[in-house]
């Protein structure tokens, strides 16, 4: 099989990505794929360009064998991939197109099947029960069986490396068997995760050495080695390597799919995937981690949102001269971004990149700058924090800005003064609670007070300003609280301690979050909740004009 990239650059057949997300991927605590599920996640790993999808074990799981059915329906189709059906070997004694394990790989319609064989003499002798020779006959067989169905078949010798320590001789005629019945590639896993670079690596070239058979490397994650374990294979001369989106996998998990390729294609100049799929990987990432519904890792080599921030001052100023002196390669390549964070740490390096990369050129103002600095470190040292509240922080930038009169800032403020507000509880006879906001704004030369009531402080508070200021300001209706976290910052006794409040808003087209610190967490909510409205107001006037 030949793929080309979309510019026709042949990938050929020499190198293999393999990818096991819907199968090993999908035995991670917390992920149940459903069939339509399963099919998204095939067509953002096709998108990508791997080389082969492994889709499940029809005959197996239900919803696996209706997976194959859709997919052979014309419901899957795959531009560079080829899709893949994992399952076993015949069973001890019986005859390999008889068994209906084996059967149902056929019958998925997959062009490609893996099967796993025991390669551990211990497992062979303990977990299935029969002698290292009956296991060598069921891995032929059943090898030669689907191959004389016309299937290209790959074998993963599980257990590989713990076996070929034990016995390396039964391990390697286990892979004798699988490749001289016509396997194209024996996969050496790592079943256990315990293996470390150096010694695995040893391992992989001394059995291509020996035996001259083209291998494949699968590794889990116990020892959080399991990528560099795949790339040492493959300098190792392995040239098959499987892996899992986001490393999701059973127990600590799989080889990450994204860092592997990111590894290989950036640092050991392998090209991997088709013309432009590496500048997919982040997208590609974080669309896999909504369907698996769980939260993202920030941190996550390459792919992570956090992975090109930066919070040093001493950082900011290298990364002002010239970015690559702390990114390892430029964010863009992998289809990621870099980031400045500013905390307590940050300085006028920190300031004028972060200013950039909120669309303020601050080189030109080093009194706002100078003032922000001070500012950001006062306010951090007293609970806010900027690093999470984009919005408050170019709130600011813009106040001092504006203060230092040296350039046109917007207007960083809320569309409205306070004059006061209150907020009561109300707690009834049937053991209900509810919460009553009054506030009072003037806005637009008008002083206005309205009511509301609501599920907590917050909500009322939030409901009665947007009952002040309903018809006044065009673009309210369209913005929504989405997220609101609290944390309480001192030691001191819970009615004295200060709060921090973090408000995430979205209007349909943008989000942004704002922060507020007080005493009263009600105090602190409402100054998160203006600097979100002055936020909104900002970005609305710079569209359409003042209001």
């Amino acid at each position: 099989m030949t793929r080309t990239t979309p510019a026709g650059t042949p990938l050929g057949d020499d190198f293999h990505v393999y990818d096991t997300t819907l199968r090993d991927g999908a035995q991670r605590e917390g992920i149940s794929y459903s069939v339509p599920d399963k099919i998204a996640v095939a067509r953002l790993l096709d998108s990508l360009g791997v080389g082969f999808i492994e889709g499940g074990w029809p005959g197996a799981l239900p919803k696996d064998t209706e997976f194959f059915a859709r997919a052979a329906a014309g419901e899957l189709e795959l531009r560079h991939a080829a899709l893949v059906a994992f399952g076993a070997t015949r069973r001890a004694g019986a005859q390999a197109h008889e068994d209906p394990q084996v059967r149902a790989l056929v019958d998925s319609g997959a062009p490609v099947v893996t099967l796993v064989a025991k390669s551990d003499r211990r497992h062979i002798e303990r977990a299935l029960r029969t002698t290292v020779e009956e296991n060598r006959a069921m891995v032929a067989d059943t090898v030669r069986y689907l191959v004389g169905e016309g299937r290209r078949v790959f074998v993963d010798a599980e257990h590989f490396f713990d076996g070929y320590a034990h016995d390396p001789d039964c391990a390697l005629r286990v892979l004798e068997a699988a490749v001289t019945a016509g396997a194209d590639v024996a996969v050496l896993c790592d079943t256990n995760g315990g293996q470390l670079p150096t010694g695995l690596a040893d391992t992989v070239r001394e059995v291509v050495a020996r035996t001259g058979f083209r291998v494949g490397i699968h590794c889990q994650d116990d020892t959080a080695c399991a990528v560099a374990n795949s790339v040492a294979a493959v300098q190792a001369g392995a040239t098959h390597v499987q892996c899992t989106a986001n490393g999701y996998g059973e127990r600590a998990g799989n080889a990450d799919l994204f860092a592997v390729l990111g590894n290989l294609a950036t640092k050991l100049d392998m090209p991997v995937l088709p013309d432009g799929g590496i500048g997919e990987l982040t997208r590609v990432s974080h669309a896999l981690t909504e369907i698996a519904n769980l939260a993202p890792d920030t941190h996550q080599a390459y792919v992570g949102s956090s992975t090109f921030a930066h919070k040093a001052g001493l950082h900011a100023s290298a990364i002002k001269v010239d970015p690559e002196l702390y990114n390892h390669l430029d964010p863009a390549v992998v289809g990621n971004t870099m980031r400045v964070l500013v905390t307590e740490m940050a300085g006028r390096a920190s300031l004028e990149l972060k200013g950039a990369e909120l669309g303020l050129d601050l080189t030109e103002s080093p009194e706002a700058v100078g003032t922000a600095v001070r500012k950001v470190k006062e306010l951090e040292a007293r609970g806010w924090s900027f690093e999470a509240s984009d919005a408050s922080l170019e709130l600011l930038l813009r106040r001092e800005l504006t203060a230092a009169g040296e350039q046109d800032a917007g207007e960083p403020d809320a569309p409205f003064d306070l004059e006061s507000y209150r907020v009561v509880l109300d707690h009834r006879p049937d053991g209900t609670v509810v919460s009553e906001a009054t506030v009072k704004v003037h806005v637009d030369g008008s002083r206005v007070i309205a009511t509301a009531e609501g599920n907590g402080p917050v909500n009322a508070l939030d409901a009665a300003l947007r009952e002040a200021l309903v018809g006044r300001l065009p673009w309210l209706d369209s913005v929504e609280l989405v997220d609101y976290k609290v944390r309480i910052l001192t030691d001191a006794s819970g009615t004295d301690a200060v709060t921090r409040v973090l408000v995430e808003s979205r209007d349909g087209t943008d989000e942004w979050t704002t922060v507020g610190v007080h005493g009263s967490i009600v105090e602190a909510s409402w100054l998160a909740l203006c600097d979100a409205l002055a936020y909104k107001a900002l970005r609305h006037n710079a569209i359409a004009g003042p209001r």
